[in-house]
C-alpha cells in the first residue's frame, strides 16, 4: 500500500514524496480514511510508529479548502509539552508546503506579543499547550466557537501532568458539531472516560497491544547499585557502539549533574530539563539534531514524542517511576523501522519500579550479560599476567634531608663511646644501635613571664582571645597542650589555673580571689580542664 491508495490530494502526496517516505505505517494505514471520512477517532499506537502523520495529512486536505477568521482558530491541536507542539508545527510546515494554511504555535516560555497577533490575522491551525491557551482564553484573546477539529495528542501524557481538568474545560468551550481525535500510546480508564465523554461513536484503531514496546527495540535491564551507575553508564557509551544516545533521569538536578560529569571525560553531551528556558531547550535540541553533541541527558520533559532521527540507544539512568513512561522512553529509539537498544539501570531500590513495568508491558526483560556486549572483551587473567610481565621502573632511593650519606656512613661506623649519652644508653639497655626516627621540629614556642606566646597563627581572633584570659600569663606551656574549646566539664571555670580570668563563656570561677600570688599558690588540679597540663610557675 501505498500513500496514494490512501485518498490524499497530488499536492500533498509531492510534499510526502520529497520528505522520503513512500509506504504508510500500519496506524497511518488505517487512520487516515476514517479522518478524511470526518468521524471520531481512537488511536493506540506504540511510541514511533508515525502517529503525528496520521492526523497532521489528512487535517491539511481537510482545512484546504475554508477561510480562516480573525481570533477564530479552525482547528486545534492540544499537546502535553512545548517540544512536542512544535515538533507538530514543524510537520505542518513540511507537509503543507504546498497548501496556503496559516498555523500558530501557543506555548508557554516565550513572549505572547507574536502570538495574539497571529491570532488576530486569523489561522487555520492552532498548536497549542493547555496552559497558555487557557491563559489567552481567559484574557480574552482567543474565541472557540469556531473550531472545526480538535485533535488530542498524547493523551495519557495530559493525564500524567494533570491537564485532564483543563481539556475538558476546553472541549466545553468547542462546538458541539466538530471532529474529535484522540492518540495516545496506553489507554488507562481516566483516558476511556474522557473519550466516552466527549467524542462520538469514534472508531477505535489499535494496531498493537496498549502499552507494548516496539519490536524493533532491544531491551536489556542491568543490575547495579546506586553509587555504580555512572561507572555503568560511562563503560556502555564507550564500549557499545553508541552513535547518538539519549540518557533519561527523574530528577533535573541529577541532569545537570549528570551532564557535568559526562563533559568532564570527555564525552560530548548535552542536557535539557524542565527548569530551563524554551529558548534553550530549543537550542539544545537543535543542537542534538544536528550532531554538534550526540548523548543527551534529559528529563521526562523529552520522553514524549519528539522525533529525531538516528537515535541508536536509550539509557533509563533511573528507573522510572511511572511504568507508562518506560514505553515512552525507550520509543525515542527504533523509530521508522530503525533498530535500536535501551538499557535500564536498576538498583536493589528499584524492584518494584521494575516489576510493574514488565506487568505493564507483558514481557520480562532480559537481563545484560556477557554474551550481549558487542565489543570483545578480554580476559581478565591475561591483563593480569601481563602486568606481571612489564618490568617496572625501580624508584631512586630518597635521600635524608638532615644528613649527607657520608655523615650517615660516619655514625654508622663511629664506637658507642663516639655517641651521645641518650644513644649510648639506648645501646646499653637494648642492645640495638638503629637509629630513631627524628621527629618534625615544633613550630611552637613557650617563652615564660610577660613575653607573648608565638605559634603557627601569629594574629587574628585565636591569639587575641587568648590575650584577655587574666591566667594566660602565668600558663603559657597548659594552653599550649588544650584544645581552643574547653570540656563541658569546664566551661564556666578559669581555663588553666583558676586565677579568675574571663574564660570562653565570660564567668569567673566562684573558687577564685582577688590575689593572683595567693591563687597560684593555692590553686587544685580539679580546677584543671581535662586536656590542660599543670605548668610550672615561674619564680
Amino acid at each position: 500500500m501505498t500513500f496514494a491508495d490512501l485518498g490524499l490530494s497530488e499536492k500533498l502526496l509531492d510534499a510526502v514524496e520529497a520528505a522520503g517516505y513512500t509506504e504508510p505505517t500500519a496506524i497511518q494505514a488505517e487512520a487516515i480514511p476514517p479522518v478524511l471520512m470526518m468521524k471520531d477517532i481512537i488511536g493506540i499506537a506504540q511510541t514511533g510508529t508515525g502517529k503525528t502523520a496520521s492526523f497532521v495529512l489528512p487535517m491539511i486536505d481537510i482545512m484546504a479548502a475554508g477561510r480562516r477568521r480573525a481570533l477564530m482558530p479552525r482547528s486545534l491541536i492540544l499537546a502535553p509539552t512545548r517540544e512536542l507542539a512544535a515538533q507538530v508545527a514543524e510537520n505542518f510546515e513540511k507537509y503543507g508546503k504546498n497548501h496556503d494554511l496559516k498555523l500558530a504555535l501557543l506555548i508557554g516560555g516565550v513572549q505572547m506579543g507574536d502570538q495574539v497577533k497571529a491570532l488576530n490575522e486569523g489561522v487555520d491551525v492552532l498548536i497549542a499547550t493547555p496552559g497558555r491557551l487557557m491563559d489567552l482564553f481567559e484574557r480574552g484573546k482567543i474565541l472557540l466557537n469556531g473550531c472545526e477539529l480538535l485533535v488530542i495528542d498524547e493523551a495519557d501524557r495530559m493525564l500524567d501532568m494533570g491537564f485532564i481538568p483543563d481539556i475538558e474545560f476546553i472541549c466545553s468551550k468547542l462546538p458541539d458539531a466538530r471532529q474529535t481525535l484522540l492518540f495516545s500510546a496506553t489507554m488507562p480508564p481516566p483516558i476511556q472516560k474522557l473519550a466516552k465523554k466527549f467524542l462520538t461513536d469514534p472508531k477505535r484503531i489499535e494496531v498493537s497491544r496498549a502499552a507494548s514496546t516496539n519490536k524493533d527495540i532491544t531491551a536489556f535491564k542491568v543490575m547495579t547499585k546506586a553509587r555504580g551507575k555512572a561507572d555503568t553508564l560511562r563503560w556502555l557509551l564507550a564500549h557499545d557502539l553508541v552513535e547518538t544516545a539519549i540518557v533519561f533521569a527523574n530528577r533535573k538536578t541529577t541532569v545537570r549533574d549528570l551532564n557535568k560529569s559526562l563533559q568532564r571525560d570527555g564525552f560530548r553531551s548535552g542536557e535539557i530539563h524542565g527548569d530551563m528556558d524554551q529558548s534553550s531547550r530549543l537550542q539544545e535540541l537543535d543542537r542534538f539534531k544536528k550532531g554538534e553533541v550526540n548523548i543527551l541527558v534529559a528529563s521526562d520533559v523529552a520522553a514524549r514524542g519528539l522525533d529525531v532521527k538516528g537515535v541508536s540507544h536509550v539509557f533509563n539512568y533511573d528507573t522510572p517511576w511511572h511504568p507508562d513512561d518506560y514505553v515512552h522512553r525507550i520509543g525515542r529509539t527504533g523509530r521508522a523501522g530503525a533498530k535500536g537498544r535501551a538499557f535500564t539501570f536498576v538498583t536493589p531500590e528499584d524492584a518494584e519500579a521494575i516489576d510493574n513495568v514488565e506487568k505493564l508491558t507483558g514481557n520480562p526483560i532480559k537481563v545484560f550479560g556477557q554474551e550481549d556486549v558487542r565489543v570483545e572483551l578480554r580476559d581478565s587473567s591475561q591483563d593480569k599476567a601481563e602486568k606481571t610481565d612489564e618490568p617496572r621502573d625501580e624508584k631512586p632511593a630518597r635521600k635524608s634531608r638532615r644528613k649527607s650519606e657520608e655523615r650517615d656512613d660516619s655514625a654508622q661506623d663511629a664506637s658507642p663511646k663516639d655517641k651521645p649519652r641518650r644513644d649510648r644508653s639506648r645501646i646499653e639497655r637494648d642492645g640495638s644501635d638503629e637509629q630513631p626516627e627524628r621527629k618534625a621540629a615544633r613550630h611552637t614556642r613557650i617563652f615564660r613571664g610577660r613575653r607573648a606566646h608565638r605559634s603557627r597563627r601569629r594574629s587574628g581572633p585565636w591569639r587575641r582571645s587568648l590575650r584577655r584570659n587574666a591566667c594566660f600569663r602565668r600558663c603559657a606551656p597548659a594552653w599550649s597542650r588544650i584544645r581552643w574549646r574547653a570540656p563541658a566539664a569546664s566551661r564556666g571555670r578559669a581555663w588553666c589555673c583558676g586565677r579568675g580570668g574571663r574564660a570562653k563563656h565570660g564567668r569567673r570561677d566562684p573558687r577564685s580571689r582577688s590575689s593572683s600570688r595567693a591563687i597560684g599558690m593555692r590553686r587544685r588540679s580539679s580546677w584543671f580542664p581535662a586536656r590542660c597540663v599543670r605548668p610550672a610557675i615561674p619564680r
